[in-house]
């Protein structure tokens, strides 16, 4: 789609294409919708998507993104900082978070152990989080990973480094399946997982048998 009339609008296209799951026609659709918005509009649309870089931090206790250095679920003395939620990133935070059923604190990893794709233990917040089992008095460590080959690498890779460290390490329940992602899962399955959870011991030995 070579837009021939308007370099201006070729060029905002092209940006906005680049966003995933945006095709050309749908990115000419949403500059279009800009062109016709009041000025003000598209100026406040601006401003967040540069706040979004300049101002957006991330949380030194958990690695989530944060308007400030601590996020408001760390800081919060109403969450039991006992019980961590070990995450992907932060859609499946957020995906926990929309269930209303936990009530602990998280961590994201940044991703998962993924060979294929180059990423090993170093590249993610590993030593991070064992770095926090260690220095706080955590009660469970619960792994809400991705139900892919590359989760239950690094859902095993925690429990070696973790077992005999805190009392008790957890999965979500059977309620995700296999492969599912925790975004697109809905709320009230996702949150039973969640207050249905399950010892990683169990289930490794019973994968065993």
């Amino acid at each position: 789609m070579l837009i021939n009339y308007s370099k201006i609008l070729e060029n905002a296209v092209n940006e906005i294409a680049k966003l995933p799951g945006i095709g050309r026609r749908t990115a000419l659709r949403l500059a279009l919708h800009l062109v016709n918005a009041e000025t003000v509009e598209v100026e406040t649309l601006a401003q967040a998507l540069t706040e979004l870089k300049s101002s957006l931090k991330v949380c030194k206790h958990c690695f989530a993104i944060s308007d400030n250095d601590i996020c408001e679920i760390c800081a919060n003395p109403k969450r039991n900082a006992n019980v961590i939620c070990v995450v992907q990133d932060i859609r499946d935070m957020i995906a926990i978070e929309n269930t209303g059923q936990f009530t602990g604190v998280y961590h994201v990893l940044g991703g998962v152990i993924s060979p294929v794709d180059g990423i090993g233990p170093s590249q993610l917040k590993l030593q991070e989080l064992f770095h926090r089992i260690e220095t706080n008095p955590v009660e469970e460590v619960i792994l809400a990973l991705p139900s892919t080959a590359e989760g239950d690498t690094t859902n095993f890779y925690i429990y070696k480094h973790c077992t005999g460290k805190i009392p008790k390490i957890s999965l979500l329940a059977r309620g995700v399946g296999v492969g599912e992602e925790l975004e697109y899962i809905n709320e009230v399955t996702l949150g039973r997982s969640i207050i249905t959870r399950i010892s990683f011991e169990t289930q490794y030995e019973n994968a065993l048998r």
